[in-house]
């Protein structure tokens, strides 16, 4: 059975199943191990992680805690509190079928840019701001027509791509989550920049940290910790970068109870515009493929990060960020009612919480099924719901990005 404890109820001979907290937050490359040395739960404690996970069927059990099953029921009720309030987008839409392959390709250019951009940085070259325009513009259009389109082909990256492609994805969701918040145009775009910027501190930090596989070294920690005040001199120095930019770059890993870096900041000593990155910064981390770990289903990262909420994340930052992307977000791998599994395929304008689903296997039968898209918010012709999330790796479909992908999907 699996427990959440505080670090400080953590002792050796407890089996330490997860972390509650973003992979960037402590020195270990895995999670599923017994607590059998001082110095592990030493550096367990002193990190700013404040909660974990233990298995009690594994190892040493605590009378504190809560367990897994509790502690789901609450989570999920918060995140359908929050997909149920958000209101209909008037903004007219394109299906995701039409904006996929515009999407792609903004991702393919966005990706180049980004690479010279580092590139430049790490050959002493000032970076301009400024000539990140133009691509902001264009995400910023692309998240208009379909937010679900850009934002989830960003997702699909490879762990030799993740410190590019991550600084693409952040920059779609700071948009997303921005219009969600009823920013203004210049307020959208300044976010989208900031996000798109957000981690030009990583082009000054080797390439055998940043894709290391095994777990890092104290000082290889240390120094990867020191991105956000690396990419901050690196903006000082070029042109263009205005006080959000700025303040992204170096406040995106601060967090509302002041365990965060670099300077410890708490709730409201941390802009809006930072708490909107540290959410977007945390999502696409989690759910992206690493060198040390396979990303998480959306839908599963969501409920994780509403476990971390409080502490961690601005909670109205938060609600509004379920809300731009839907409590089961595209990708999602689901379990309907009729028993059979399904990935969302795209949000429903009627209803968060009954998105477009392609169904492809039965549960009844133990077999695949000729796909077919069934748009869960339009009864009577549809009855099925959505009863569950389901978790990928359980069942290892080989071409479960492709389903909902399809042709657009990165090379």
């Amino acid at each position: 059975m699996l427990k959440k404890i505080g670090v400080e109820h953590l002792t050796l001979g407890m089996h330490l199943h997860e972390f509650c907290g973003s992979w960037m937050e402590h020195p270990f490359w895995r999670t599923k191990f017994v607590i059998k040395d001082q110095k592990d739960l030493d550096a367990v404690r002193a990190s700013s992680i404040r909660e974990v996970w233990i298995d009690v069927a594994k190892g040493l059990d605590t009378t504190e805690g809560v367990s897994k099953e509790a502690s789901e029921a609450e989570v999920d009720r918060e995140l359908q509190e929050a997909a149920q309030a958000a209101k209909p987008d008037a903004q007219q839409r394109c299906s995701m079928q039409e904006e996929a392959a515009r999407a792609a390709r903004i991702c393919a250019k966005s990706k180049q840019a980004v690479v010279s951009m580092f590139q430049e940085a790490r050959m002493g070259n000032a970076v301009n701001a400024e000539d990140c325009a133009p691509l902001v513009e264009e995400i910023t259009n692309s998240i208009s027509r379909n937010p679900g389109a850009l934002i989830s082909l960003a997702r699909l990256k490879t762990a030799d791509d993740y410190t590019y492609m991550h600084s693409v994805a952040v920059c779609a969701l700071m948009i997303a989550l921005a219009r969600q918040l009823g920013l203004d145009e210049q307020q959208t775009r300044a976010a989208g920049l900031a996000g798109l910027l957000h981690d030009m501190g990583k082009a000054f930090i080797p390439n055998e940290v940043l894709n290391k596989p095994g777990k890092l070294t104290d000082d290889e920690f240390t120094l990867i910790k020191k991105h956000p005040e690396l990419g901050y001199e690196a903006l000082i120095q070029g042109n263009g970068a205005t006080e959000t930019v700025l303040d992204v770059c170096l406040h995106h890993h601060e967090k509302t109870d002041g365990s965060g870096y670099p300077k410890g900041l708490k709730a409201d000593g941390i802009s809006l515009f930072a708490k909107m990155g540290a959410v977007c910064d945390v999502y696409d981390a989690i759910t992206s493929n690493r060198p040390y770990k396979a990303g998480w289903d959306p839908a599963e990262s969501l409920r994780k990060m509403a476990e971390w909420a409080k502490g961690h994340f601005d909670e109205t930052v938060f609600q509004a960020f379920v809300k731009s992307l839907g409590i089961y977000p595209v990708g999602s791998l689901v379990l309907l009612a009729s028993g059979r599994i399904g990935v969302v395929t795209e949000q429903s304008e009627r209803s968060l919480l009954a998105p477009k689903v392609k169904i492809f296997y039965s549960t009844k039968a133990q077999a695949r099924i000729k796909p077919d898209v069934l748009d869960l918010s339009r009864p009577p012709g549809n009855t099925d719901k959505i009863v569950g999330r389901e978790d990928p790796a359980k069942w290892n479909f080989p071409d479960l990005n492709a389903l909902w992908a399809g042709a657009t999907m990165p090379s």
